[in-house]
Formats: C-alpha cells, sequence, structure tokens
C-alpha cells in the first residue's frame, strides 16, 4: 500500500496545498507585472498612434485604438494566465505599428484599414486551427523575415536624427536622457526618453499657452464599420499577419521555452485572434504573444515560486486595461508635443528593435544578398498597385533568393575515411545530424 502522507511532512503536497503563500511569494510577481505592463505600454505606444494615424486614423480613432489594443491584450494576459497557470503575457504588435506607419493609406481609407486588422486577426484564429498554416510561416526564410522587419523600422528609426535637425531644443533632451539610460538602466531606456518628451511637452504647454479640452481626457471608442478591399488585405493584412508571426509571435513562444515553459500554441493563437478581432472595430490593428515583456513576467524577477509567476501575468493584464482607459490622456498629450518629438521617441524605442534585424538578416552570408534586396524594398516606402512596399519587399527577397540558390550544386557527402586503426573517422556535418 502507498503511504500515507502524515501531516507533519513537509513534502507532503496537502499540506503545501493548503499552506499559505508568503507575502514574498505574491509581491514579486506582482511588482514584476507592474513593471511589464509600464515597460510595454511607455517603450511603444507612440509607436503604436503613428501607426494608427500612418494608415489614416484620425486623432480619436488612433486614440481609440490604442484603447483597444490595450484593453484586448490586457484581458488575453489574465485569461491566459487564469486559463495555463502559466506567465503568458500578451503584447500588441510594435513590429506591425511600425509597418502601418511606413505604408500610408490605402484605397479605402481608414474603414480599409479595419477590414485589413480584422482579416488579420481571422488569419491568426486559423492558425491555431490549422496546424500547417504555423509551420508553413516558420517555413519563411529567418534571413528574408528579418530583413523587411528591419526595411520597415528603417523609416521610422530616422526620427530622432530628422528631430534633432528640425527641432534640436526640444529633441536632444530626449536623446540625451535616453542614451544616459541605455547605459545605466537599459531596460527603462525607451520609457525613460517617454518621460523626457512628457517633460519636454509640459515646458512646451506652458510656454505656448495651449490648452487641453477635459473631454479629450474622457476615454471613448470610435467603432469604425470595415470595408474591405484587394488592396488593403494584401497590402495591410498579409503583411501584418507575417510580421506579427514571425516576429512576435515565433519568438515569444521561443523565449517562454527558454525559460522553460511550453506554450499552448492553439489557445495562444486563438485567444490573440479573437482579441484582435474584437478590437478591430475600435481601431486596435493587432494583438499577439510578448516576447520582451514576456521575459519580464516569467522570469526570477517574478520570484524564485515558479508556480506562481502566472500572477505576474494577470497583474500586467490588469495594469494594462488601466492604461488603456487612460489612452485618450495619452493621446491628447502627444498632440500637444512640439515638432519632431514624437517621431524622436517612436525612432528611439525601435532602434533595439532594427539592431536586432539586422544582425538576424545579415547572420549567414549565403543569405545576405536576398536579405539586402527585402531590406531595400522595404526601406524604400514605395507602393505599386495599391500595395505596400512591405508586401513587394517579401516578393523580391523571395525571388532573388529563389534565382541564386537555382541549380547551386548540392554538395556530395565524402565518403567514410578510416583512420589508421580501421575506424570510421567522422565526416564533415556527422555532428549536426
Amino acid at each position: 500500500m502507498p503511504r500515507a502522507w502524515a501531516p507533519t511532512d513537509r513534502r507532503s503536497p496537502r499540506v503545501a496545498a493548503v499552506r499559505a503563500p508568503s507575502p514574498d511569494g505574491v509581491s514579486r510577481p506582482v511588482s514584476a507585472g507592474v513593471v511589464s505592463a509600464l515597460v510595454g505600454f511607455t517603450s511603444a505606444f507612440v509607436v503604436v498612434l503613428s501607426g494608427l494615424a500612418g494608415v489614416g486614423a484620425s486623432p480619436d480613432q488612433a486614440a481609440s485604438g490604442l484603447l483597444a489594443v490595450s484593453v484586448t491584450m490586457g484581458l488575453a494576459c489574465v485569461l491566459l494566465a487564469v486559463w495555463t497557470r502559466m506567465p503568458i503575457t500578451a503584447a500588441w504588435s510594435t513590429p506591425g505599428a511600425a509597418l502601418l506607419a511606413s505604408t500610408g493609406a490605402v484605397e479605402g481609407g481608414w474603414p480599409a484599414a479595419v477590414g485589413a486588422f480584422l482579416v488579420t486577426g481571422a488569419l491568426v484564429v486559423l492558425t491555431g486551427l490549422v496546424p500547417q498554416l504555423g509551420a508553413l510561416i516558420t517555413r519563411i526564410p529567418a534571413s528574408v523575415a528579418q530583413a523587411m522587419l528591419a526595411g520597415v523600422l528603417f523609416q521610422l528609426c530616422l526620427g530622432p536624427v530628422t528631430g534633432l535637425a528640425e527641432n534640436p531644443l526640444a529633441v536632444a533632451p530626449v536623446v540625451a536622457v535616453w542614451l544616459l539610460a541605455l547605459r545605466l538602466m537599459p531596460r527603462w531606456a525607451a520609457p525613460l526618453a517617454f518621460l523626457a518628451a512628457a517633460v519636454v511637452i509640459g515646458v512646451h504647454v506652458v510656454t505656448s499657452g495651449a490648452t487641453i479640452d477635459r473631454a479629450d481626457l474622457v476615454p471613448r471608442v470610435e467603432l469604425t464599420a470595415p470595408v474591405f478591399t484587394v488592396a488593403a488585405v494584401v497590402g495591410i493584412a498579409l503583411p501584418l499577419y507575417l510580421v506579427t508571426m514571425a516576429a512576435q509571435n515565433v519568438p515569444g513562444v521561443a523565449v517562454m521555452k527558454g525559460l522553460g515553459y511550453e506554450v499552448p500554441w492553439r489557445r495562444s493563437m486563438l485567444v490573440t485572434g479573437v482579441g484582435t478581432v474584437l478590437g478591430a472595430p475600435a481601431g486596435g490593428h493587432a494583438i499577439n504573444l510578448a516576447a520582451i515583456s514576456a521575459a519580464l513576467a516569467a522570469g526570477p524577477e517574478a520570484g524564485e515560486d515558479r508556480s506562481r509567476r502566472w500572477i505576474a501575468s494577470v497583474t500586467a493584464g490588469s495594469v494594462l486595461v488601466l492604461l488603456g482607459i487612460a489612452s485618450s490622456a495619452v493621446g491628447s498629450l502627444v498632440l500637444l508635443a512640439p515638432a519632431g518629438v514624437v517621431a524622436a521617441v517612436a525612432g528611439l524605442a525601435l532602434l533595439g528593435t532594427l539592431a536586432a534585424s539586422l544582425q538576424a538578416a545579415l547572420a549567414r552570408d549565403d543569405e545576405r544578398i536576398p536579405a539586402v534586396v527585402t531590406f531595400a524594398t522595404a526601406a524604400s516606402g514605395i507602393a505599386v498597385a495599391g500595395v505596400s512596399a512591405a508586401f513587394w519587399a517579401l516578393v523580391a527577397g523571395l525571388v532573388a533568393r529563389a534565382v541564386l540558390r537555382a541549380g547551386r550544386e548540392t554538395a556530395v557527402r565524402p565518403a567514410p575515411t578510416r583512420d589508421t586503426q580501421g575506424q570510421q573517422k567522422a565526416r564533415p556535418g556527422d555532428l549536426h545530424r
């Protein structure tokens, strides 16, 4: 018979189940969740506003979109954490927002962009239901996918440079704070840059006599009836889906795996896909699995007890919902910014992502030319037949890669050789089989 657990046995799971958690066992996940939410929101919300405005959203519609993605990703954090008991966090698609900022308005305007957001959400849901679709995404060469992302980010990352030339007195303090924070507190570099920008905006408001209407501080939702056009589906929905999957969802799973968690793929795609669909009419572009903020909520900062780290994700989600409710006030603050400040903050927030994308795109010698072709096409910002440069960049990179690899002779494995004792030697590549 199995040994009965004694009430005094400290190893007993029953005793552990009823034992009250220590204050540290709760406070550390909670504090990690708060940090994760604050870093995730403040480091990139300007990019989201810029992206939505780039595809035709008015200031009110952009503020509504920021509210929508903040609330939906917050609720997704809570749902996934409670459902899986894992510290899974969701985030808005920052690369996707950067893509929108470089895309420009398409045929059909803002309603067509909203229709593209709905299509993107439906594709994410389909990815969760059809495993083969997710496998197809992973077959896109990493060099081409990362080069497309780098090309999309390039124009936005020029913001600090152009801002310094346009308005040095307002932009220089923001850049200086970012650079100093990057040296001393890298994780907080982008949030502190935004804080410096807020101070600059505050000084500008006081000195210029500008005022804020109290009605603009009230959270509001601007619903838009979607319009579906071929140009928006091909030029926005497909690139947005690809960059969200390749630059957010796949790395997000990898980050969590590195921390010892196996993310349930289907449930994650269904939750984030449905969240994207629900947020689209209010202007939300896309939500996905988090990568950087995932490490904050699922890493050692969330406490030694791994079984309680899911509390960090619940906390992060709750804080994100509250930040989303305040998004109208944040949007109003951005509208009062001096020339060049908003673009500079957005560019500084994306410089790290640009560097990582370029490194990944150019890592392999035999992939560099297709990667450069992809990057140059995406960075050009041209639209052909109403379709954005991001789509044509992907096409150009894949075509260049196929042509350069066509007819390449397959390396013939050398015949096994034997050493002086008659033992078969290892052949090149055997250790990688």
